[in-house]
């Protein structure tokens, strides 16, 4: 469900956000990982064929057929622009393509996830908090701010120390880094930098970032 307190909008940018039921974590394993990103590109598209569940029972040319298919059609109905998988929670900066793309998105994700989970762990109800929380990105100064403390959050959250968040595999970062991606739409953001590695630069620049982060906290929506 949406936060019914923000219009969600075509074509705008919004900065979207649930946790675990509870707090409790909901990412528990490197194969959890795994399926979270597979559905979160899988449902990213406005019109897959079948449920994620059906399609792993494919044979795996079969799966690489539909995939490509609809990679290649790329109909999608959000663009993501960065996005982070914490142990407890979750983070999006998504572009709404197709009306209730946001809202259509968000909910098969987490319902296809929380059925996986479920599954895996011989267990029923949900796992994430109902309804999820969305903020308007208004600016290209937000956009890049909110982008960069999504790729932040596995330090900020003590989830790795140091420089080990530039390498964390559940982050869009990685791709960032690369300059490109099959899932993330890097333009929006990277379209503003020289490079990648000017984009890392502004990552890592923690002069008056905590400033920075006072003045957009209401962008944050950790609460």
């Amino acid at each position: 469900m949406a936060d019914k307190r923000i219009p969600l909008v075509t074509n705008e940018f919004y900065h979207v956000f649930n946790r675990g039921a509870a707090r409790q974590p909901i990412f528990l394993s490197p194969s959890d990982y795994r399926q979270a990103k597979l559905t979160i590109d899988y449902y990213r598209f406005a019109h897959p064929p079948i449920r994620l569940g059906r399609l792993k029972e494919l044979s795996i040319q079969q799966r690489n057929d539909i995939l490509l298919q609809l990679h290649k059609e790329h109909d999608v109905q959000v663009d993501i622009i960065s996005f982070v998988l914490m142990p407890n929670h979750f983070h999006f900066l998504l572009r709404q393509i197709k009306e209730k793309g946001i809202s259509t998105f968000i909910s098969k994700f987490t319902n296809s996830y929380t059925r996986f989970l479920n599954t895996k762990h011989d267990s029923v109800g949900p796992i994430v908090q109902g309804i999820f929380k969305s903020v308007h990105i208004e600016t290209d100064e937000q956009l890049l701010h909110v982008s960069r403390y999504i790729h932040l959050n596995p330090l900020i959250g003590h989830v790795v120390t140091g420089k080990d968040f530039l390498l964390y595999s559940q982050s869009s970062l990685p791709d960032f880094l690369q300059g490109n991606s099959n899932m993330v739409t890097l333009e929006p953001v990277l379209n503003q930098f020289k490079s990648p590695q000017a984009y890392k630069a502004f990552i890592l620049d923690q002069v008056d970032y905590a400033k920075e982060l006072h003045d957009i906290k209401h962008l944050m929506l950790e609460e």
